[in-house]
C-alpha cells in the first residue's frame, strides 16, 4: 500500500513538473509582441544611407552616401542584405514584398508596431523606386562588388571597397529581379493605400512599368550579370516564377483584369501545373499559389481552383501523418531544408501556414485536402507555432535564435557592423584588413543586432555560436521579413500559450 501511494505521489509530482516545464517553455502574447518589436528593429541595423533622427539602433551611422554618384544616379538608401555591405536587389525586393505581405495579412495585430513596420517597408520602397525610375529602360539591381566586399571585414560606415553599380536593361535583361521589384512595389502600394494615397499610387504605377519591362525583355539576371550575383544570389529557379508572382501582386493591388488574364494565359508555362515545396528569395512558386488561392477561397474565382489544389499539396507536405507528407524535421521538431541559413525556410513556411489558415477560415469551414484526409486551419496554426516557438527558444539547445530575445541568444553573430566596435566607441577608421581581428575574436559582438534571426542549428539541433560559421550565425533581411507576420499573428492571440 505504501509503495502504491509512493508511486501515485511520484506520478502526480512528475505530471506537475511536466506541466510546469510546458508552462515555462510556452510564450505569452506579450513575449510575441516583444519579439515582433525586435524583429522590426533589426531592419534599422541593416539600413544603408543617411539615418533618420528617430533611429533607435544608435550604434549604427550613415553609410553609402555617395552610392550611384559615379554613375550619375542617386542610389543612396536601401538595405544591406545580411552580414556584409552589399545592396543586392533580388533579396532586397523579396524582403520588401514579405514585409508588406506581413502587414497586409497581420497588420491588425501589430498594434503599436504598425508604424515601425511601415517605416521598414518604406525604407525599402524608397530605394526601389529610385532604382526603377532613375533611367528609362533600366533597373539598377546592385550596389557594391561582392567579391571585393567579402575580402574586407569593415563597418559600413568605413566602407572603402568599390561601390560598383549593376543594372539590367533591355539589352541585358533581368526578368527575375525586375518582376520581384514589381511585386514589392505592388504589395507595398496596398500597405500605404489609406495612409498615403499618393505614395501608394506612385508605387503601383511604377510596379506596372517595371513588370512590363520584366515581361517584355525576358531573361535571367544571372545570365546578364554572372559572377557579380552568382553564387551569392543566383536565380536558380529562373525568372518564370517571379513573372507569375509579380503579376499576382499587381492583380491583388489593382484588381485590374488584364493581370487576371495574364495569370490565366501564362500560368501553365510559369509553374502553376507543378508542385513546389520551397519558398524563398529565389523560388516564389509556393507563395504565389497561396496568394492566388485567396481569390478561389473567398470569391470562388474558378480559374484559381488549381492554385488552391497545389497550395493544399504544399501544406500537406509539411504535416506529419498526411499522405503527402515529405518535409524533414530535426529531432527537436524544426523544419530542415538546408545546411546554410535554414531558418529562412522556417520563417517563410510559418508565414505561409498562417496565411493559408487565415484564407481557409475566411472561406467558412475551409480545409486543406490531403488525399483522403483533411487538415484544418487549427492544425496549420499549431504547426506554425511549433516553428516560431523553436526559433524563440523552445528547442533542445534552449537558445533563442533571435538576437536580444530571451536570456540566452547568439553572441558571435556573423555581421560586420555588429562585430566591429561602433564609430561612437571607436571613431578612428578601422581598415579592411584590420577588421578581421574582430571576425576571429572569441569575444561577444560589441554591438547587439537586436531582433536579428540568424541561420540557425543543423539537422541534429546542434548550434555553434561561432562568428566564422556564417552558415549558422549570419542574419539576413529575408529571414526576418516573413517572421514579423507570424509574430504579429501570435501576439494578437490573447491565449497564445
Amino acid at each position: 500500500m505504501a509503495s502504491a501511494m509512493f508511486s501515485l505521489t511520484m506520478q502526480i509530482l512528475c505530471l506537475t513538473v511536466f506541466s510546469l516545464s510546458l508552462l515555462c517553455a510556452a510564450f505569452t502574447s506579450r513575449d510575441y509582441s516583444d519579439a515582433l518589436e525586435k524583429s522590426i528593429l533589426f531592419f534599422e541595423g541593416q539600413r544603408s544611407g543617411r539615418l533618420p533622427s528617430n533611429q533607435s539602433l544608435n550604434w549604427r551611422g550613415n553609410s553609402g552616401l555617395s552610392d550611384g554618384a559615379s554613375y550619375h544616379v542617386d542610389l543612396v538608401g536601401g538595405y544591406y542584405d545580411a552580414g556584409d555591405n552589399v545592396k543586392f536587389g533580388l533579396p532586397m525586393a523579396f524582403t520588401t514584398t514579405m514585409l508588406a505581405w506581413s502587414v497586409i495579412e497581420f497588420g491588425s495585430s501589430m498594434q503599436n508596431q504598425i508604424e515601425n513596420a511601415k517605416a521598414a517597408i518604406r525604407w525599402g520602397t524608397d530605394y526601389l523606386l529610385k532604382a526603377a525610375t532613375a533611367t528609362p529602360g533600366t533597373l539598377y539591381v546592385q550596389v557594391g562588388d561582392p567579391n571585393m566586399d567579402h575580402k574586407c571585414w569593415e563597418r559600413p560606415e568605413d566602407m572603402d571597397t568599390p561601390r560598383n553599380v549593376y543594372k539590367v536593361s533591355t539589352q541585358n535583361p533581368g526578368s527575375d529581379v525586375a518582376a520581384e521589384t514589381a511585386a514589392a512595389l505592388a504589395a507595398a502600394s496596398i500597405v500605404f493605400k489609406e495612409s498615403d494615397p499618393s505614395y501608394s499610387t506612385k508605387l503601383l504605377q511604377t510596379a506596372k512599368k517595371v513588370f512590363d519591362f520584366a515581361d517584355r525583355y525576358r531573361g535571367s539576371y544571372s545570365d546578364s550579370l554572372n559572377s557579380v550575383v552568382c553564387p551569392f544570389y543566383c536565380s536558380y529557379s529562373g525568372y518564370q516564377d517571379e513573372l507569375l508572382w509579380g503579376a499576382s501582386w499587381i492583380h491583388r493591388a489593382s484588381q485590374d483584369n488584364s493581370y487576371l488574364s495574364y495569370i490565366q494565359s501564362n500560368g501553365h508555362t510559369m509553374g502553376s501545373d507543378n508542385d513546389d515545396f520551397s519558398f524563398s528569395w529565389d523560388d516564389k512558386r509556393a507563395g504565389t499559389k497561396v496568394l492566388l488561392s485567396k481569390d478561389f477561397l473567398e470569391k470562388s474565382t474558378s480559374e484559381f481552383q488549381l492554385y488552391k489544389s497545389h497550395s493544399d499539396n504544399y501544406i500537406c507536405s509539411l504535416i506529419p501523418g498526411t499522405s503527402g507528407f515529405q518535409a524533414q524535421y530535426t529531432p527537436g521538431g524544426l523544419l530542415y531544408k538546408a545546411s546554410e541559413s535554414n531558418l529562412q525556410y522556417v520563417t517563410t513556411t510559418s508565414f505561409l501556414l498562417l496565411t493559408y489558415a487565415k484564407y481557409l477560415k475566411a472561406a467558412n469551414g475551409g480545409v486543406a485536402s490531403c488525399g483522403t484526409s483533411t487538415v484544418t486551419p487549427e492544425t496549420l496554426i499549431a504547426q506554425a507555432k511549433k516553428q516560431v516557438d523553436y526559433i524563440l527558444g523552445d528547442n533542445p539547445a534552449k537558445i533563442s535564435y533571435m538576437v536580444g530575445f530571451g536570456d540566452k541568444y547568439p553572441q558571435h553573430v556573423h555581421h560586420r557592423g555588429s562585430s566591429v566596435p561602433s564609430i561612437h566607441a571607436h571613431p578612428d577608421r578601422i581598415t579592411c584588413n584590420d577588421g578581421f581581428q574582430y571576425l576571429y575574436s572569441g569575444s561577444p559582438n560589441p554591438n547587439v543586432l537586436v531582433g536579428a534571426v540568424i541561420g540557425g542549428p543543423d539537422s541534429k539541433d546542434n548550434f555553434a555560436d561561432d562568428r566564422n560559421n556564417y552558415q549558422q550565425s549570419e542574419p539576413a533581411t529575408y529571414i526576418n521579413a516573413p517572421f514579423g507576420g507570424a509574430l504579429a499573428f501570435f501576439s494578437g492571440k490573447a491565449t497564445a500559450n
